[in-house]
């Protein structure tokens, strides 16, 4: 691990368990019978904890799109040809993707963040006002796993660096939820190399359709992740960082980053399906304490989905049968999150309210 990352991790602390015992205690006082709003009652005090206050506020949300192109899918693992991502970038820009949509739906802003994008953006037509993109092209996507390293040791810590500073600017700007979103043709390989190498669930069981591969791609892909954690001898795990810069890609990368810098900040963050948790999954494992920031949107239909939910220890919010990406989870997820916080900051106490209360 770089030495920087080293010194930035060390900064990032557990939440303060003191604060999930003043929330729990108030949740008790309010005009309900106890734990009678289920989840939503766990939801909100851990982001009093998260905030360090009885005042949470969720009101700023920001989905961070991370795209990038992937070498992986010279091996056939991918159904859609290799120049939708930077046309997928342009429809996000353009206003016409579903995270747009959903994102509008509960009053979340988009950035787009091409970290390593092949090829030219096609022309934006209609600027979606709620969308930002951010050019941070670190390179013409990774390299082909399946024969080299993903990526270099610098590309690594850029990708990396460039999702810390995001999370630090959106701090800045007064975001209090952020939600993890990626675009990159061929990223559920990687996904998948990532969590078989974290996991040690066998390649069967964490390569899924993805875009849509049929049954004898789905094959092809399995056999590919299989080899390509052979060929890197990660077929029994490996460091995090290692495993990311042999099998990742920069959009995962610049996650890991996200994910990184909203530790710091004491940033609230929620994950998407199963690429955005991959990436979860290796800031973790570098820094347990990250878990307590995070929240897990939805139950994607990937296979490894839930193999990455159970190591981060976290339950998704909800089952959809969504495998999109995105971050279109998260944005559902916004919601729930706000209404969660809404409840806990708007309801009377019985006190106040001045109905019985239980004896």
């Amino acid at each position: 691990m770089n030495l920087m990352f080293e010194e930035i991790l060390k900064k990032i602390k557990p939440i303060d368990r003191d604060w999930i015992k003043k929330a729990e205690s108030r949740q008790m006082s309010l005009t309900k019978p106890p734990l009678s709003l289920g989840r939503l009652e766990e939801i909100a005090n851990r982001i009093c904890a998260i905030q360090q206050t009885m005042s949470p506020d969720v009101g700023s949300k920001k989905v961070i799109v991370c795209a990038a192109s992937h070498g992986i899918w010279d091996e056939g693992v991918s159904p859609f040809p290799a120049e939708v991502t930077a046309q997928m970038v342009a429809n996000f820009m353009n206003g016409g993707a579903a995270v747009n949509a959903l994102a509008k739906t509960v009053g979340a802003k988009i950035d787009v963040i091409d970290v390593g994008v092949s090829g030219e953006i096609p022309d934006i037509k209609v600027r979606d006002q709620d969308c930002r993109f951010i050019s941070e092209r670190i390179a013409e996507g990774t390299r082909n796993f399946a024969k080299e390293s993903a990526m270099t040791g610098r590309e690594l810590q850029r990708a990396v660096g460039v999702g810390i500073e995001a999370a630090a600017a959106a701090g800045k700007n007064g975001v209090k939820l952020i939600g993890l979103g990626e675009m990159g043709i061929g990223n559920t390989t990687s996904a998948s190399a990532i969590t078989t190498a974290l996991t040690g669930v066998s390649a069967k069981h964490t390569v899924g359709r993805g875009t849509g591969a049929d049954d004898k791609m789905l094959t092809r892909k399995i056999k590919v992740v299989e080899d390509a954690l052979k060929f890197h001898e990660l077929e029994n795990g490996g460091k995090p960082f290692e495993i990311l810069q042999k099998v990742g890609g920069l959009e995962i990368a610049c996650l890991v980053g996200i994910c990184i810098g909203a530790g710091l900040e004491k940033i609230a963050f929620v994950t998407d399906g199963f690429i955005a948790t991959a990436a979860v999954g290796l800031a973790v494992k570098v820094c347990p304490a990250i878990k307590d920031y995070v929240f897990a949107s939805h139950l994607s239909v990937e296979t490894g989905h839930p193999k990455l939910l159970e190591m981060i220890g976290q339950k998704p919010l909800f089952d959809l049968e969504m495998r999109l990406g995105e971050g279109t989870g998260t944005a559902l997820a916004f919601g729930i999150i706000q209404a969660s916080v809404n409840a806990f900051t708007q309801m009377a106490t019985f006190e106040k309210a001045a109905v019985s209360n239980r004896e």
